[in-house]
C-alpha cells in the first residue's frame, strides 16, 4: 500500500506543477485562473492524503514489529541462554535504546526507500511528454549521484556502528554506576568513576562527530547533483524559449510545458532528499539490528554430547513437544570461559531428589556454573541435560540468588513473583518455612512495604526471600547461591535442615563456602 501512496504523492505533485504552469500561461494570455487554481488545490490535497497514509501505515507497522521484538528480547535477556555476561545497564540499552533505533528506522527510512528508487524514474516519465530532453538531463545526473551516495553511505554505515557501540557502552556504564552510587561514595571512588564517565562521553562525542562528518558529505553530494540537475533543466528551458540554444533545438518547447518541467524538476530529487534526511536512522537501525542479532536468535539447548540441539550429538525437541519429566541432572565436560575466568571441565550427576554442594574459593566460578545450569549462560563446551540425555525444560530450574530481585511493593507481591496463582495462605506458609516469621511479625506480615533496594532487610533476609520464591515455584531443580551466608549459626542450621528436607522431593544444588552445609550434602563438587 505504501508504494501506491507514493505514486499518489507524485500524481499530486504533477497536478500542482501543471496548475502552476497553467496559471502562468493564463496570466500571460489574460485567461481565467479558476481551472489552474483547481489543479493546484487537487494536487495539495492528494499529497496531504498520501503523506498521512504513508505515516500512518509506517508507524503502525513499526510499532507492531517493535512490540514483538521487545517481548522476545526481554525473554532472552532475563531468562535466556547468553553467550556472555552482560550488565544490567547493557541489557536495558539493548532492549530499549537499540529497539528504539530499529523502530525509528522502520518508521522513517523504510517507507521512503522504495520511493527513492522508483520516484525519480516516475518523475522522469511524467516530465518526458513535456520535454524528453529535460527528462534525459535529470536521468543523466542520477548516475554519478548514485555512485557518490554509495561511497558516502559505506563510510556512514561504519561510523554509525561505532557510534552505537560507544553509546551502548556509555549507557551501560552510567546505569550501573548510578545503581551503585552509595557504594562509590562510601569508598571515595568518585574521581575514578568520573574519569571513566568522561572517557566514555569523549568516545561518544568523537564517534558522533565522525557520523556528522559523513552525513554532511552525503548531503553535499545530494545537494550538488540536485542543484546541477535543476540548473541544467532551467538553463535548457530558458534558452529554448528564448531561441538562444547554441545547437539546433531538439524539440519545440512552449511556455506552459517549460514551466511544468521547471516545477517538476525539484520533485526528481525530492525522494532522495527525504531518504537523506532519514539516512542516519537507517544506519543506526542497521547497527542496532546487528548488535541484537545474537540475542534475537532462538535460545540453544545443550544435549548429552555437548553440541546445540540439531548439531552433532544434540537431539532437537520440537516446540510443540511436551517436556520430559525431570529425572535428575547430568553435567558432562562442562567448560565456561570468560575474560578472567575459566571453569571446568566439570562432570557430575544428581538424582531427581538430591542435595549437592558446589564448593571452591571466591572467584572460582560457582555462580557462573549455576547460571549455566539455569540456562542464563552458554557454555563454551560440554553438555547440561537431564539424566536421560534430553535437554532441560526452560522451567525446570528455580534460582535462589545471593541478591534476589526485589520490586517496589510489598513482601507478598515479591514472593508471589514465582507463583502468581499461589494463595495468601500458601505464600505465608512458605515464608514461615524459610524463617521469615520474625520479619512478618515485626513489620506487618505479607503487607510489609519493600523497595527495590530491600531497605531495612538484612542480607540473610533477602536470601530467605529468594529461597521462598524457589520453593513456591514448585520447580524440580533448585539452584541456591550461598543460602547460609549472612546468617547466624542457629539460622544457618535451620536453612540447612530445610534444604535437606526439600532434597527428599527435589534436586538441590547449592554454591557455598559453609563447611556445615557441605557436610550435609550428599556429594561435594569442588571447583
Amino acid at each position: 500500500m505504501i508504494p501506491g501512496a507514493w505514486l499518489v504523492d507524485i500524481a499530486g505533485a504533477a497536478l500542482f506543477a501543471w496548475g502552476v504552469a497553467s496559471g502562468v500561461g493564463a496570466v500571460a494570455g489574460h485567461a481565467a485562473l479558476a481551472l489552474p487554481a483547481a489543479w493546484i488545490l487537487c494536487g495539495v490535497m492528494l499529497r496531504a492524503v498520501a503523506t498521512c497514509t504513508v505515516d500512518r501505515i509506517a508507524v503502525a507497522s513499526a510499532q507492531a514489529a517493535s512490540r514483538t521484538r521487545r517481548a522476545g528480547l526481554w525473554h532472552r535477556l532475563l531468562g535466556g541462554r547468553l553467550a556472555r555476561l552482560i550488565s544490567s545497564g547493557e541489557s536495558a540499552n539493548l532492549a530499549l535504546d537499540h529497539n528504539t533505533a530499529i523502530e525509528n528506522r522502520d518508521q522513517r527510512f523504510s517507507p521512503i526507500r522504495i520511493n527513492a528508487v522508483v520516484g525519480p524514474l516516475v518523475v522522469a516519465l511524467v516530465v518526458a511528454p513535456a520535454s524528453w530532453v529535460a527528462a534525459a538531463i535529470m536521468l543523466g545526473t542520477l548516475v554519478p549521484f548514485t555512485l557518490g551516495m554509495i561511497l558516502a553511505g559505506t563510510a556512514s554505515r561504519r561510523a554509525a556502528e561505532r557510534q552505537l557501540a560507544a553509546l551502548g557502552a556509555l549507557s551501560g556504564l552510567f546505569v550501573d554506576r548510578v545503581t551503585h552510587l552509595p557504594l562509590i561514595r562510601h569508598f571515595g571512588a568518585e574521581a575514578r568513576i568520573g574519569r571513566q564517565v568522561r572517557t566514555a562521553t569523549g568516545e561518544v562525542a568523537h564517534r558522533t562527530v565522525a557520523v556528522l562528518r559523513t552525513a554532511f558529505l552525503s548531503n553535499a553530494v545530494l545537494e550538488f547533483f540536485s542543484a546541477l540537475s535543476i540548473a541544467l533543466v532551467a538553463v535548457y528551458c530558458g534558452f529554448s524559449l528564448l531561441g538562444l540554444l547554441p545547437f539546433p533545438a531538439p524539440e519545440k518547447l512552449t511556455l506552459v510545458p517549460a514551466f511544468f518541467v521547471l516545477a517538476m524538476a525539484p520533485e526528481f530529487y525530492l525522494p532522495m532528499r527525504r531518504l537523506a534526511a532519514a539516512y542516519h536512522e537507517k544506519q543506526l537501525g542497521e547497527a542496532a539490528e546487528q548488535a541484537l542479532a545474537p540475542f534475537a536468535a532462538e535460545p540453544e539447548t545443550y544435549g548429552r554430547d555437548g553440541g546445540p540441539d540439531g548439531a552433532a550429538g544434540g537431539s532437537a525437541v520440537s516446540d510443540n513437544a511436551s517436556p520430559a519429566p525431570f529425572d535428575g541432572l547430568h553435567v558432562e565436560r562442562l567448560v565456561l570461559a570468560f575474560p578472567g575466568l575459566a571453569v571446568g571441565p566439570l562432570d557430575f550427576d544428581l538424582e531427581s531428589s538430591d542435595l549437592a554442594a558446589l564448593s571452591g574459593p571466591t572467584g572460582s566460578g560457582k555462580t557462573s556454573t549455576l547460571a549455566a545450569i539455569a540456562g542464563q549462560l552458554a557454555p563454551s563446551s560440554g553438555s547440561i541435560s537431564s539424566r536421560a540425555g534430553t535437554p532441560l525444560a526452560g522451567d525446570a530450574a528455580a534460582w535462589a540468588a545471593q541478591r534476589p530481585l526485589l520490586m517496589t511493593g510489598n513482601l507478598g507481591h515479591n514472593l508471589a513473583l514465582a507463583a502468581p496463582q499461589a494463595t495468601e495462605a500458601e505464600i505465608l506458609a512458605v515464608a514461615q518455612r524459610v524463617g521469615l516469621g520474625p520479619v512478618l511479625a515485626r513489620r506487618g506480615g505479607l503487607a510489609m512495604p519493600i523497595d527495590h533496594a530491600g531497605s531495612g532487610l538484612s542480607g540473610g533476609e533477602r536470601r530467605r526471600i529468594g529461597l521462598a520464591r524457589a520453593i513456591l515455584s514448585a520447580r524440580p531443580l533448585i539452584l541456591c547461591d550461598e543460602p547460609t551466608a549472612d546468617l547466624d549459626e542457629d539460622s544457618a542450621t535451620g536453612i540447612i535442615a530445610l534444604l535437606r528436607e526439600l532434597a527428599a522431593e527435589r534436586c538441590i544444588l547449592v554454591a557455598t563456602h559453609d563447611p556445615a552445609l557441605i557436610r550435609a550434602a550428599r556429594q561435594e563438587i569442588a571447583l
